[in-house]
């Protein structure tokens, strides 16, 4: 491997725009907004407004320090400078672990599919092969997993664009040809109320449809690999508010019109199946099935890009092995990507071997590492914020909103939704487990960082000790 000149510039700004799009869009909205729909009833709209309006002010956090200082680094860069090395070091591994899980899950998830259309393969094959060729893609240069990634996003945003035209054509009984008889907005009324299951539901919701949002900030990643990053991560940020609205808001609003929120066939068959299927539209099943794998081999691709870009940076700050940092000549980190991929195939074998003990424990320990991202972007956006004032003012081309009031309420909302879930004890995976598992790593890995530091800061003692003794002894 060459020692290249580091990242380049391979991202082009149709790139950005479909992979801040797509990032918004992961497998979870298609797949876990069902046990939402069942938990809730209508009132899961609300679930997914205060979600959406987390996601779009951390976003706008997030937006204000990275276009000021775009970096591969993002949020774990800033909290390096804003909080301290400790800080950086320890969010930065947390979010690098979220995403190699992330990769089991959606290669095993790929591979259930894929194995239904071809079962001669098995279906470790199938995730093999999946992990196999979006590694190479990733390998060959950050251009390759732009085209890779706009397409898939694209066939996403498409999907779901029609998704909202067919259903709101058959809510309002325009669409021909189409089985109407269950649709309409009185569905949002009619069986139970709104709140079905009482106000008490709507932040149990919350806990449902929360880890479905992760990814808005890959684009802030991104934009340090872009022709014009402070344009990309400003342009990101300014669309967020609408891309949440149409894709999560808009298709799950028509979702709930086309069915009662109480029909079976939502929970087992999957709410945008369910919802097509009600229509009477032919193979809805598959056609369905079709946009969950783009949608998985698309959070794929993403994760793979950004666990590798994030020990890309670590690795340049001193906080990972010194190879993570090094580039090809096409501005690959191909050791980042390597090893990423490594713990991805580690973490694909326990969820086979293992998959209620060990893999269990990884995604339980990995849950709630969203929310500790989310909580560390306030915190680094408090102290960030009066850093660039007084450094270099004119670089605040994002601001923050009512900056510091909205930053705190937007804290006290993440702290709230923590503390919510350890109230909720249902289950191998309940909110409980999910919060004190993900809370022993985050402490074990703060542990291993103020180690870390202290025997830094030891040898730089001894270093400057030793450089005293010369100059006396001179």
């Amino acid at each position: 491997m060459t020692s290249g000149s580091g990242l380049q510039a391979g991202l082009k700004n149709r790139h950005l725009s479909m992979i801040a799009i797509g990032g918004v869009i992961g497998a979870g909205l298609f797949v876990g907004s069902s046990s939402g729909i069942a938990t809730a009833g209508p009132g899961i709209l609300l679930s997914y407004a205060l979600v959406g309006t987390l996601v779009v002010l951390v976003m706008r956090m997030l937006g204000e320090m990275s276009a000021a200082n775009p970096t591969s680094g993002s949020f774990s860069a800033h909290a390096d400078r804003a909080l301290g090395r400790w800080a950086g070091f320890s969010i930065g591994w947390l979010y690098w672990f979220f995403w190699v899980v992330v990769l089991a899950v959606e290669a095993t998830a790929g591979a259930k599919i894929l194995e239904g259309w071809i079962p001669a393969v098995p279906q470790w094959g199938w995730a093999l092969i999946v992990m196999v060729v979006l590694t190479a893609t990733n390998l060959v240069s950050v251009g390759y997993y732009g085209e890779f990634e706009f397409w898939f996003a694209g066939i996403k945003v498409v999907a779901i664009g029609a998704f909202i035209i067919i259903g709101a054509l058959a809510i309002f009984g325009v669409l021909p040809g189409a089985h109407t008889d269950k649709a309409g907005l009185g569905n949002l009324t009619d069986h139970g109320g709104f709140l079905p299951n009482g106000p008490g539901a709507i932040l149990t919701g919350v806990l449902l449809v929360v880890f479905s949002f992760m990814g808005s900030e890959i684009a802030t990643l991104a934009a340090g690999e872009s022709e014009d990053p402070q344009r990309a991560v400003t342009k990101s940020t300014d669309s967020i508010i609408w891309r949440i609205g149409v894709f999560y808001l808009g298709s799950i609003f028509i979702v709930v019109c086309l069915l009662p929120w109480n029909d079976p066939s939502i929970k087992a068959q999957g709410s945008y199946v369910a919802a097509l299927d009600s229509l009477g539209i032919a193979h809805a099943g598959q056609i369905m099935n079709f946009i969950v794998l783009t949608s998985v081999l698309s959070c794929l691709n993403s994760g793979l890009y950004t666990a590798s870009r994030m020990a890309f940076s670590l690795g340049g700050r001193g906080d990972a092995p010194k190879a993570f940092a090094r580039t090809t000549s096409r501005g690959v980190p191909m050791a980042a990507i390597i090893a990423s991929v490594v713990f991805g195939f580690v973490a694909v074998f326990f969820n086979y071997a293992y998959p209620d003990t060990v893999f269990l424990f990884l995604v339980n320990s990995s849950g709630a590492v969203a929310l500790f991202v989310w909580l560390v972007i306030c915190a680094s956006q408090l102290r960030m914020r009066r850093i660039i004032e007084r450094e270099s003012p004119e670089k605040l081309v994002v601001r923050m909103w009512l900056y510091p009031y909205l930053t705190w309420a937007t804290i006290a909302l993440i702290v709230f939704v923590l503390g919510y879930m350890l109230t909720d004890t249902k289950g191998e995976s309940s909110g409980r487990t999910t919060v004190l598992l993900s809370l022993l790593v985050a402490l074990a890995v703060i542990a291993v960082s103020v180690v870390k530091e202290r025997v830094r800061g030891g040898r730089a003692t001894a270093v400057a000790d030793t450089d005293t003794d010369k100059v006396s002894v001179g």
